[in-house]
């Protein structure tokens, strides 16, 4: 039966990727890398990164392919459920022909804000055959905490992890906030007074930035430094915590 095997790699060191990814990616007979288009061909260039520094088994074959787009038009929801089932199909057509063991290289952290586990679910509604195994990565939340020198929870205190479009729907009790897909800024329409922000984004790459202070002094130059960058690049990941108190 076909295995799966879905690799946290880290948020973007290769430098970040644990020893029982590198056995992982080792003992796989295919290691599938998706293209996002030229504007992210650092995201392929980095799988590819890691493969050329870590797979030394000469049996394991790596193929390319082009990632279907997500049509922003429609709903946002109809919109990832129409992505999710087309990238289902795109590995549907790959994988069905294997019956050894496959590798999915996914940023950071497979359980945390990625949707690979979710797709296979598909798979396995469609009828498709395989056993999974799941690797674990170094999330952004990890790298971020690092950079800013700072841990992730106060003293027993909770930690949400929300999106931006969530922003201010969680727990009234959290002291710290991380926030991760926020393509709009949402830090901006909360009420500053007594927040902390600590933002990083590209984290663990060499265009790395960090920032960090109260929310009502660096607010305006985190927007701008973003905006700023994502120019540069062609896109952008970036999270933050935001820590009351």
């Amino acid at each position: 039966m076909l295995e799966i095997v879905v690799i946290g790699i880290g948020a973007g060191n290769p430098e970040h990727i644990t020893v029982e990814a590198v056995r992982a990616l080792n003992a796989v007979d295919l290691v599938l890398i998706p293209r996002k288009g030229a504007a992210k061909a650092d995201l392929a260039e980095l799988r590819r990164e890691i493969c050329g520094r870590y797979l030394e088994n000469p049996a394991t074959r790596v193929v390319e392919f082009d990632m279907p787009a997500r049509d922003a038009a429609g709903g946002y929801h109809a919109g990832v459920d129409a992505w999710h089932r087309a990238i289902a199909a795109q590995y549907r057509g790959l994988l069905e022909p294997e019956t050894g063991s496959a590798a999915l290289l996914v940023w950071g952290d497979p359980s945390l804000y990625d949707s690979t586990l979710r797709i296979l679910d598909l798979l396995v509604a469609e009828g498709l055959l395989f056993e999974r195994r799941v690797i674990p990565g170094i999330t952004s939340l990890q790298v971020l905490a690092a950079r800013h020198g700072v841990p992730l929870n106060t003293v027993g205190g909770p930690v949400e992890i929300t999106t931006g479009r969530r922003l201010g729907e969680g727990p009234a009790g959290s002291e710290t906030t991380a926030v991760m897909l926020d393509g709009d800024c949402a830090f901006r329409g909360i009420d500053p007074a007594g927040v902390t922000i600590y933002w990083g984004a590209y984290l663990g790459m060499p265009n790395e930035i960090v920032i960090a202070g109260p929310l009502a002094e660096v607010a305006d130059r985190i927007v701008e430094t973003r905006a700023a960058a994502r120019a540069a690049n062609g896109w952008i990941m970036d999270t933050y915590l935001l820590r009351r108190g």
